[in-house]
């Protein structure tokens, strides 16, 4: 038996403030919150998509929110504290910031409610029911491997790489992506939770771009300066990557000279491979997450079924896909035109 739904007036105007979804619920009671970074980012649209449309399939209840940027913890707490107090039965989570929300998340399983983190791990993981996300040391280590085949053995070993990471914090989905380049690429990563930690003379430098556009074009700005040999560049997502190329066009560089890789698997991102703007990104699922996620509060409410995690790993893995034009031996791709019919954004 589900909780009582007790949403007040009060929780109501604050959950339109905070930008909520919702649709009606038809069969059980059974209330699904989701809470993501943001309410712009293509990838969060993506899954309050799936989330909805799975929701509305199953015949439950669903609310959405978002903060109000990226790093946003504090309307990221307003929202759970929401949720608990209208009787939700599981919540969805892309936290913020890993740590900060786990105080919050703790007083929503106090109350009985399975909290499953989506794409982003928090910081302990097991602070969450369950997570459903992609291996994103995977999908760095396969655009590592890419860039490191690409080139060859001998110019691999002369490479200059330039890193443009999202934020300070460590370790997050951030440092996976880059340490899982590395290792792909054949750098010695020593701590894989830590990122600044290697001492390969091939790395030219990393730079906080905040995953977006316009960090991605300063951030490379500042690279050229340091390294304008510079012949490899990572990204975190394909906004910092079309940032980049802007960057590295502006300075003469966009002569295929430079091989830039990325993650995500957004629509803009995967033509940008079409372009040949990015030489190969790893495609994530987003929609898939939230729909699982989703699927998982009313398997749990119903049967109670907890998530199970895919073995080997941690987490439950939702799978990555390298897409690239030019690919090498040894390593599975699809091409941007494929792409294209299962990206997102």
């Amino acid at each position: 038996m589900t909780k009582m739904k007790l949403l007040s007036a009060t929780v109501s105007m604050a959950a339109l403030a905070l930008g909520t979804t919702g649709a009606l619920a038809q069969d059980d009671g059974i209330l699904v919150g989701l809470v993501t970074k943001t309410d712009t980012n293509p990838f969060f649209a993506k899954m309050r998509e799936g989330a909805s449309q799975k929701a509305e399939e199953l015949g439950v209840e669903f609310q959405a929110f978002a903060g109000k940027y990226d790093g946003d913890n504090d309307t990221q707490i307003t929202a759970i504290e929401n949720l608990i107090s209208a009787g939700a039965d599981g919540i969805l989570i892309v936290a913020s910031d890993t740590r900060a929300i786990v105080p919050t998340i703790q007083k929503a399983r106090d109350a009985g409610i399975l909290v499953i983190a989506l794409d982003t791990p928090l910081e302990p993981m097991d602070a969450a029911d369950a997570t459903f996300a992609t291996d994103n040391f995977l999908a760095g280590q396969m655009i590592g491997e890419w860039a490191f085949k690409t080139l060859g053995e001998e110019a691999a070993a002369d490479a200059r790489i330039a890193f443009l990471d999202a934020h300070e914090a460590q370790p997050t989905v951030d440092v996976l992506r880059d340490q899982g380049f590395m290792d792909g690429f054949g750098i010695d990563i020593k701590n894989p939770d830590r990122r600044g930690d290697e001492d390969d003379p091939r790395i030219v430098g990393h730079e906080m771009a905040g995953g977006s556009e316009v960090g991605g074009r300063d951030g490379m700005e500042t690279l050229l300066q340091k390294d304008f040999g510079l012949n490899v560049v990572y990204t975190i997502n394909e906004p910092t990557a079309a940032g980049a190329w802007e960057a590295l066009k502006a300075a003469g560089k966009d002569d295929g000279s430079v091989l830039v890789t990325s993650v995500d698997g957004g629509c803009p991102g995967v033509r940008n491979v079409g372009d040949g703007v990015i030489g190969a990104t790893s495609m994530q699922f987003p929609l898939k997450m939230a729909s699982l996620g989703v699927e998982a509060v009313v398997d749990y409410v119903k049967n109670g079924t907890m998530p199970e995690p895919t073995p080997g790993l941690e987490f439950f893995n939702t799978g990555v896909t390298l897409v690239t034009d030019a690919p090498v031996d040894g390593l599975e791709s699809i091409g941007s035109e494929e792409a294209l019919d299962l990206c997102w954004g």
